[in-house]
Order: structure tokens, then sequence, then C-alpha cells
């Protein structure tokens, strides 16, 4: 019976302690937001895409720390050539600053400049 007790004892006092880590890691993970973008710079046309007359859309996944900068810039999707473009300017964005970092979902329409 005693066993019992001290396996209750022992879970309660694990929840105690665990629990507020586990919140702790969670709260500092980051987060899906929609940060404002304060300072925004386009993106160049690379030449080699206007020699293939490339045009798509580009879509990256970009980890913006609390302070407002990009940390890093993750690609989804677009053709390569246009991506490292997209990926090129996105480093250089910023954003309102935050409580955490977050993860922002950006898409990049890229046309051959007339």
């Amino acid at each position: 019976m005693w066993r019992l007790g001290t396996i209750a004892r022992l879970f309660v006092f694990g929840m105690l302690v665990v629990a507020p880590i586990l919140s702790r890691a969670q709260q500092s993970d980051q987060s899906e937001g929609n940060r404002k973008v304060v300072a925004r710079v386009a993106p160049r046309y690379p030449e080699l895409a206007r020699t293939m007359n490339l045009r798509g859309l580009v879509k990256v996944e970009a980890v913006v720390a609390a302070n407002g900068t990009v940390k890093s810039v993750d690609p989804k999707g677009g053709h390569p050539v246009l991506v490292q473009a997209a990926q090129n300017a996105i480093r250089q964005w910023k954003y309102e600053p935050s409580a955490h970092e977050t993860k922002e979902a950006i898409e990049i329409q890229f046309n051959p400049p007339e």
C-alpha cells in the first residue's frame, strides 16, 4: 500500500516540477505570426532568370527574432534561381518587435521586367 502512495506522491511531484518547465519551453518556441514588415527590400530579378524568361511564385518561411531581424529563411517552393533572389532580399527585411520569435510565411511573385 505504501508503494501506491509513494508512486502517487512521485507523480504529483513530477507534475509540479516538470509541467512549469514544459510550459516555459513551449512559450519560448516559435509561433506562427503575421508581424508587420517595417523595412522591406525588393528582390532583385536575377539576370539568369531574365535570360530564361522565368516567372513564378516563391514561397518561403522566415524565422524572425523578437527584435524584428530575420534569423533564417527556409524555401518552401519556387524555381531555385528565383528562390535565391527572394532569400537574399528577405534576409534584409525588418519586422516590428515582438515578445518572442515567430515564423512568417512569405510569398513573392516574380515577373520579368519589361
